[in-house]
């Protein structure tokens, strides 16, 4: 045990990447016709850039390269140190919407095809949807401050309307928010009664 130990430092102090190993690591062998890249964050903050060869699935063989930050002109320098023949070999690579990976992989594998990440793509549609939540609820606030401060001008009590499902405007915008971050199939009967009162309000949430 004590001798493998001894090797394996031994075969460290050689290893070819050890010099700059902070900053990037290549492992081109394993490019393959399909491949991702995506930018991660580890615990202390930094970002890295990530390619991996799908096929592998994140088990041995899977990681192609892996360097320290996000700028397109220095990860392309350190991708571009694998031969052109090579990084030809990739058909697709699965990316996210960011402009500088789109970049990089048109420099690096100008032989692919860019497929952007589904979970990029739901994640802009969710909150696209939210955004028109918040705005009707935003004008729903201010209507019923209007309509406080008016009863009250005309010592009248002001009286909340409710809607079937026992919500005032305000909540019905408020706790919609969780039954649109789900499929209607997943809805509880009490998000199902709420959606039917907001879809019948907002159409265009409907919609939407």
């Amino acid at each position: 045990m004590q001798r493998q130990y001894k090797d394996y430092l031994s075969s460290f102090k050689q290893w070819g990447q050890k010099q700059h190993a902070k900053k990037w690591l290549l492992f081109a062998e394993n490019i393959g016709e399909h491949i991702s890249i995506n930018e991660t964050a580890f615990s202390n903050g930094d970002l890295y850039t990530i390619v991996t060869n799908k096929k592998a699935k994140g088990k041995k063989g899977a990681l192609i390269a892996m360097i320290k930050g996000t700028k397109a002109e220095i990860v392309i320098k350190i991708l571009q140190k694998t031969p052109l023949k090579l990084r030809k070999k990739v058909k697709e690579i699965t990316l996210d919407m960011a402009g500088n990976m789109g970049l990089i992989v048109k420099k690096s594998f100008p032989s692919a095809t860019q497929v952007i990440n589904r979970f990029h793509v739901q994640k802009l549609a969710l909150e696209a949807l939210q955004e028109i939540r918040i705005k009707y609820r935003c004008e729903a606030i201010d209507a019923e401050s209007d309509a406080i401060e008016k009863a009250q001008s005309q010592s009248l009590k002001y009286k909340l309307k409710l809607f079937s499902n026992g919500d005032t405007l305000k909540q019905l915008l408020a706790t919609s928010r969780y039954l649109l971050y789900k499929t209607s199939s997943k809805w509880t009967k009490n998000q199902i009664d709420r959606a039917k009162v907001l879809f019948e309000l907002y159409p265009d949430i409907e919609k939407a």
